[in-house]
């Protein structure tokens, strides 16, 4: 009966111009004949689904691999600078080089600078923090020692701290001042003692 349906729905729809209206197809089809159609447009529609929902799958899993794929290799370029800074040390720690103190001295100092140019094209800055007022946002304080410096001060920096494009990614590790005087502190332990 289904072959009948189906049959006569072609029937139909070869009579009807492309370009008319869905009502009108409705309305010339039998109840059977709408159901029939309907079923068919259903079954179309679930296969469109199951494709469009299988092509989003396979996209989801390819961007996936690729951002995998990029994370693993972001850090290529600054390896590869990283190991011009390793292939400098091994020179001037090379054993068969005979080194005297102020060349030694120099080649150290040269690759302090090309690893302080690395972090610096990388956008990566040196947290200045001594002498100045006690941040949280920037310092971690490890001590509160005496000074002759206003209390919360930086009095010294046990750890430099950095910053990565304006973002802080690892605080400055300091010494703060408590606001003792150290010669206050010093005379009343002498008092202690007698």
């Amino acid at each position: 009966m289904n072959d009948k349906n189906n049959e006569n729905i072609r029937n139909n729809e070869t009579e009807i111009d492309e370009k008319a209206d869905f009502k009108k197809v409705k309305k010339k089809l039998t109840s059977k004949d709408q159901i029939v159609l309907l079923e068919i447009e259903l079954a179309e529609l679930k296969d469109k689904y199951i494709r469009a929902a299988a092509e989003f799958e396979n996209f989801r899993k390819r961007n996936i691999s690729e951002k995998s794929n990029w994370i693993k290799n972001a850090n290529e370029r600054i390896v590869l600078d990283l190991c011009d800074v390793i292939d400098n040390f091994e020179r001037a720690l090379h054993p068969e080089v005979e080194m005297n103190r102020e060349s030694f001295e120099k080649g150290i100092k040269l690759i302090f600078q090309q690893l302080n140019n690395l972090l610096k094209k990388e956008g990566v800055e040196k947290l200045e923090a001594l002498g100045k007022e006690f941040d949280p946002e920037f310092h971690d304080a490890l001590a509160h020692i005496p000074s002759e410096l206003e209390e919360n001060t930086v009095i010294a920096i046990i750890q430099n701290g950095y910053k990565m494009n304006n973002k802080i990614i690892r605080p400055v590790r300091v010494a703060v001042s408590n606001g003792e005087k150290p010669e206050k502190i010093c005379n009343e332990s002498e008092r202690k003692k007698k």
